[in-house]
């Protein structure tokens, strides 16, 4: 693993600043029909299901934290809920492909069984031949958010964890592998080795999305934040890169900043310079797409660099 001490959420920020000081970025915001006044936040990166490119994105009344699932395409610049596709009351969704099942999660809010006044979420996993056809099939540990999947190859998937409390602080990355899906319990999950020099004990992160690179590492993009003295929020969008055989990895990058994006609504006033990212894709002239969530409140994408080269 590596040892070197973390930077900081400041120090990260100064030196993504400073790449980029120079840079002009292409970037939008998506728009969204038939939700009525919600939100549409914290979106995938587009994908193909069934024969058509969606996205799944987290809808929400802008004063609740109950939020939906919904499956959108495309139509005339425009995203519009997928007809007679499933919706799930989780939050903020992720997908990925292992063989030949297209695997779906998100965060399930339930009551606290020791206070019915609080509450505990559950990240949970679905699969399918397509988001048609998904069925629940495996629940993480209570209070753990961002578990991300990497099929390394037939046999062998890795496991990327966040635990937060008595172990992992504030928010730290674990992993650990497993041999199939039917193997991803909370157990396994509780036992992945933890990443203990990636952030500070101030600080946190997680992984949002697994890449399988071409010579066998995973780049992960990832997110990492803190608070401020006034207790605002402040994520940002990063990349790594992890060795599944060696257990090595890199210092995360910051690739994004909410001063990069259109302007726009926030959910909260401490919730202004939050950027969750959801999905990364290539595009035809070999560079690539950020999507993201914006402010809690908005869905972004930006056109940056190869994130996972210059490590």
């Amino acid at each position: 693993m590596r040892h070197a001490p973390p930077a900081s959420v400041a120090q990260l920020f100064a030196d993504y600043q400073k790449r980029t000081a120079h840079n002009t970025f292409s970037t939008g915001r998506l728009e969204f029909t038939g939700v009525g006044d919600k939100d549409v936040y914290n979106i995938t990166a587009p994908f193909t299901s069934a024969g058509q490119v969606v996205i799944a994105g987290r809808v929400e009344a802008r004063d609740s934290e109950h939020s939906t699932i919904v499956f959108f395409s495309e139509q005339q610049g425009q995203w519009a809920p997928v007809e007679n596709a499933p919706t799930f009351q989780l939050q903020d969704p992720f997908f990925t492909r292992i063989e030949d099942e297209l695997i779906l999660g998100g965060v399930e809010i339930n009551p606290h069984p020791d206070n019915p006044r609080q509450l505990i979420w559950h990240t949970v996993f679905f699969r399918g031949r397509d988001i048609h056809s998904l069925t629940r099939f495996a629940s993480g540990p209570p209070g753990m958010k961002d578990i991300r999947l990497c099929h390394i190859q037939q046999g062998r998937i890795g496991v990327f964890t966040r635990p937060q409390g008595k172990i992992g602080g504030r928010g730290t990355i674990g992993y650990v592998e497993i041999n199939n899906l039917e193997a991803l319990t909370p157990e396994t999950i509780t036992s992945a080795e933890l990443f203990e020099q990636q952030f500070n004990s101030e600080e946190w992160g997680g992984v949002n999305e697994t890449h399988l690179l071409c010579d066998g590492t995973i780049g992960l993009l990832s997110h990492i934040a803190c608070f401020d003295q006034h207790g605002r929020r402040h994520y940002y969008p990063g990349v790594f890169i992890f060795n599944p055989d060696t257990k090595n990895y890199t210092p995360i990058k910051i690739i994004a900043a909410r001063d990069n994006f259109l302007p726009g609504a926030t959910k909260r006033p401490d919730l202004v310079d939050v950027i969750f990212p959801g999905g990364l894709i290539v595009l035809p002239n070999n560079g690539w797409r950020l999507y993201v969530g914006a402010s809690d409140a908005e869905a972004h994408w930006i056109d940056i660099e190869d994130p996972f080269s210059g490590f």
